[in-house]
């Protein structure tokens, strides 16, 4: 009885206010992810109309990586050093003068320029973010903040993109970038006058100056690791979404017009299972879910890209359980390796963490496009290697999340992730 009511305690519910900064949280990563994701479905429509070649367009894609790897790196010795609130705000004004850009670009240059620019405050923007949930969530309440948060990543296929597809197809592609302009304009109204300043980190005073600070989180060797995690994490999940579509559409032989329908419903799937995740990382230990999600993620990575021709239906299931399994590895990893840091170090931490994930995608995009071929007929040869690096990627992350793992029982004095004693799956579900 005594056991049952302790399990039961460490159980926190949202208050109002940590209940409107996780709508605002999510819904300002909803407007970074979109921002980057629709750039790969309109690949087709950019290369047309801005006689762009498709290596061209990957560098396009991994510009924006590399330029907010890079901002977060050179912002991460001052990131603890001022409001949260106040570097949020003004990178996102950044972020949106990046997208304005985007949507004014007429060709190859003004579009690579406006990606760099995008890039250099989106990566800033993201690391805050995280630092920012870290700040107001105990761990407990982690995984269930961090599912909501990254339900932006399905909202995007749910509503931005098919829109965004749809948009370009009437208006032209210069209006999904637009849309993202407005939508993010009103969002940075809520956060100037709704959301609090976030000092709380502040009171930890540091006596390192921003340099000091920058190469303190560096050279850290329980930080390292969870650095390394995030860069295969990265590695896995970047080298096959930029040409995804051209594979759906070209190998697997799926029409154009029936994308939007695509990531429409992959991201409803998504709506559903994310937070679904997030419970289940919180109730029972994170890292066997992201075990968990990583043996699935590998079966059907490896199904996938030995595709040939096949039926929009089939190709929906397998798109739908491929993604329940990069979700359920990259929820539980985000919400363990946001608990290693110290207080006074999150921001910095967050914000490297941010540049490693950037710079790796945008490195693991380049080593993509140098294995994948384009036939003649416009199919891409060699995507099944790009299979097998990928699932070598996820093998390896998941023993460096092991060490990651032990780190934090280790902090919290626990013998699971979740600080709490774990629960079989079918209890965490009925609770």
């Amino acid at each position: 009885m005594n056991q049952t009511t302790k399990q039961a305690v460490p159980k926190p519910s949202f208050t109002p206010y940590q209940t409107l900064v996780v709508v605002i949280l999510a819904l300002l990563q909803f407007t970074i992810i979109l921002d980057f994701m629709v750039l790969s479905p309109l690949g087709v429509i950019l290369m047309k109309e801005l006689s762009i070649t498709p290596d061209q367009f990957g560098w396009v894609v991994s510009a924006y990586a590399f330029s907010a790897g890079i901002s977060g790196i050179l912002a991460a010795g001052f990131a603890d050093k001022y409001d949260r609130k106040k570097l949020l705000v003004i990178f996102y004004i950044g972020f949106l003068i990046g997208t304005a850009l985007c949507a004014l670009a007429n060709d190859f240059h003004s579009l690579l320029i406006a990606r760099i620019v995008t890039g250099l405050f989106s990566g800033i923007v993201g690391s805050a973010s995280m630092a920012i949930v870290t700040d107001l969530f105990p761990v407990q309440m982690r995984g269930r903040v961090m599912g909501i948060v990254q339900m932006a990543f399905g909202g995007s296929q749910v509503m931005g993109i098919p829109i965004g597809l749809l948009l370009a197809n009437e208006q032209g592609w210069h209006f999904a970038f637009w849309l993202i302009v407005v939508f993010g304009f009103l969002l940075g109204l809520v956060i100037v006058f709704y959301m609090k300043p976030v000092t709380g980190h502040l009171q930890q005073k540091a006596e390192k100056n921003p340099l000091q600070h920058l190469a303190h989180t560096i050279t850290t060797r329980p930080y390292l690791v969870g650095f390394l995690g995030t860069m295969l994490l990265a590695t896995g999940g970047f080298m096959m979404m930029p040409y995804a579509s051209a594979f759906t559409v070209n190998n697997l032989g799926i029409q154009q017009k029936a994308l939007p329908w695509l990531y429409f419903i992959t991201g409803i799937c998504s709506l559903i299972i994310m937070p679904l995740i997030g419970k289940l990382s919180d109730k029972i230990d994170k890292y066997l879910i992201f075990c968990i999600g990583t043996v699935i993620s590998m079966v059907m990575i490896g199904i996938y890209t030995h595709l040939g021709v096949i039926s929009f239906t089939t190709l929906v299931i397998i798109n739908v359980i491929m993604f329940s399994g990069i979700m359920s590895r990259m929820v539980p990893a985000t919400a363990l390796t946001s608990i290693i840091p110290q207080p006074q170090d999150r921001g910095a931490y967050m914000s490297i963490n941010s540049s490693v994930q950037q710079v790796s995608g945008g490195i693991a995009a380049v080593l993509a496009g140098s294995i994948i071929v384009e036939n003649p007929n416009k199919s891409l040869a060699h995507f099944d290697t790009v299979g097998y690096v990928t699932m070598v990627a996820m093998v390896i992350a998941a023993v460096i999340m092991y060490f990651v793992n032990r780190q934090i029982q280790q902090k919290t004095g626990s013998g699971t992730s979740t600080g709490l004693k774990a629960k079989p799956i079918g209890e965490a579900l009925a609770t």
